[in-house]
């Protein structure tokens, strides 16, 4: 590739970049997955790895978050709060582990012992305390500079304005995430597109007290500027944190080895349906702060540290109910109504189970745990069961042999191609004897691919229908 091609291409995955960082921080508008974002910008330092004379002010080396707000005031961080480095897969982290192990000259069966926290899909914030109060609140900004946002982060019952403990240091810039629960999500899903979005959008108010009307959290998991801290390691400091009164994740744990990092990675995934708030994945902190301190940081991200990302287009939810949704054709296409899960930035409650076969060779119930897959903007489908989360009373989901809507016999018909039955069902019904399946020809005539009627939608077919 010569040199003007490479430059060409240079240039316009930073254009992509600047682009989906703005949408994404300052819009609230997030363009692309997590996943693509995060692969865009290692496109962008391997060329630059790759060929030194690629240069670029708004390169992600030189880049972590967003210019803060003129709608606040502007702070710089005391220690600015830097990006981390992704790792995607087993190989990522024992290449991590890898290069840390020859920075130290430690011998490669050499074990390092890791903090392992939850990466929770929230909005970073620095809280500043003095003599034990709440004197300031910021935004990550662009990591060196921040939004002095106090009085909205004051609104946050988990937040604590004074702390009393003999050993509560002097000052100290507590860090953490702001993020709201999926449980309190649903109430506003209306207003925004995901919990992430709801607590940034509501981060940056003008007015405190309408981000107080927000039901906002805050967990707690490392500090910045420090002095009088007492601890020698990631993992006393988390138990301080809690100790102090602030919310630390349950998930937490003591790691040795990348090959328990990733048995511990595996475990949370399957969890992700369980749990009340989004997780984009797990960091990895080296546990002992004077390993840290030695390793110190290159560009924006420190060498102590990573984050394992999930898979953007994959999640783990439960299956609340089977719902038999009716075509215009009078095919029965099972439905399942799942537990809202955030897919690659998009909050889902519904995948597709395709027909009755798919169903009965997965096996899939009512209760179910299962893992879905969502690739581009279509509805998400299952992928896999996990029998070992079964609830004991689970009955085998049995297919109607009557139309939901109309009461006929449901059917599969025979295909003369194939010479056997086909695998979707349908209501045997003729004409326009059962009500689903008229709507839906109605809604096909008035369609863009039909007779494409402006004014006359969906809702008022529904409407005229009701009338007869």
């Amino acid at each position: 590739m010569k040199k003007k091609q490479i430059e060409e291409k240079y240039n316009n995955y930073i254009n992509l970049f600047k682009k989906y960082n703005n949408y994404y921080y300052n819009k609230n508008k997030p363009v692309v997955s997590d996943r693509e974002f995060d692969e865009l910008k290692l496109k962008i330092t391997q060329l630059e790895e790759k060929y030194n004379y690629l240069k670029s002010a708004d390169s992600p080396k030189n880049i972590v978050g967003h210019k803060p707000s003129k709608n606040f005031k502007k702070v710089f961080h005391k220690v600015p709060m830097l990006s981390l480095s992704n790792a995607f897969t087993e190989e990522d982290l024992l290449n991590f582990e890898k290069k840390i192990l020859n920075f130290l000259s430690k011998n490669h069966n050499h074990l390092i012992t890791y903090a392992t926290e939850p990466k929770i899909d929230g909005i970073s914030a620095s809280l500043t305390y003095k003599n034990g109060k709440l004197v300031t609140g910021l935004s990550r900004g662009d990591g060196k500079e921040g939004e002095d946002i106090t009085a909205n982060l004051s609104t946050i019952e988990d937040i604590p304005k004074e702390i009393v403990s003999k050993d509560f240091p002097e000052e100290i810039d507590i860090r953490g995430e702001v993020f709201i629960k999926n449980s309190d999500f649903e109430k506003l899903k209306e207003k925004f597109a995901n919990p992430r979005n709801a607590a940034s959008g509501s981060l940056r108010q003008k007015n405190s007290e309408d981000t107080k009307k927000i039901p906002l959290k805050f967990i707690a998991y490392t500090f910045g500027y420090e002095k009088g801290l007492k601890a020698n390691n990631q993992f006393d400091f988390l138990n301080q944190l809690s100790k102090w009164g602030f919310n630390t994740n349950p998930l937490n744990k003591l790691i040795t080895g990348v090959k328990n990092l990733v048995k511990n990675y595996n475990e949370i995934e399957k969890k992700r349906a369980d749990l009340d708030f989004d997780i984009d994945g797990m960091v990895y902190k080296i546990n002992d702060f004077s390993i840290q301190k030695r390793l110190g940081y290159v560009a924006n991200a420190p060498r102590w540290a990573i984050a394992h990302k999930f898979s953007s287009n994959k999640a783990v939810s439960k299956i609340i109910d089977i719902d038999i949704q009716i075509g215009r054709t009078g095919a029965l296409t099972p439905v399942a109504k799942i537990k809202p899960i955030n897919i690659g930035g998009v909050i889902v409650s519904n995948a597709t189970l395709h027909n009755e076969d798919e169903i009965n060779r997965k096996d899939i119930r009512v209760g179910d745990t299962v893992t879905l897959e969502r690739a581009g903007d279509v509805i998400p489908h299952i992928l896999s069961v996990d029998f070992k989360k079964r609830p004991k009373k689970s009955l085998k989901f049995i297919f109607p042999n009557k139309c939901p809507s109309c009461g006929s016999k449901t059917i599969k018909e025979y295909n003369k191609l194939t010479k056997k039955k086909d695998a979707v069902r349908r209501c045997s019904s003729e004409g326009y004897y059962c009500d689903k399946i008229a709507i839906e020809k109605l809604k096909h005539f008035i369609s863009k691919d039909a007779f494409n009627i402006d004014g006359l939608g969906k809702k008022i077919i529904e409407g005229f229908w009701k009338l007869n």
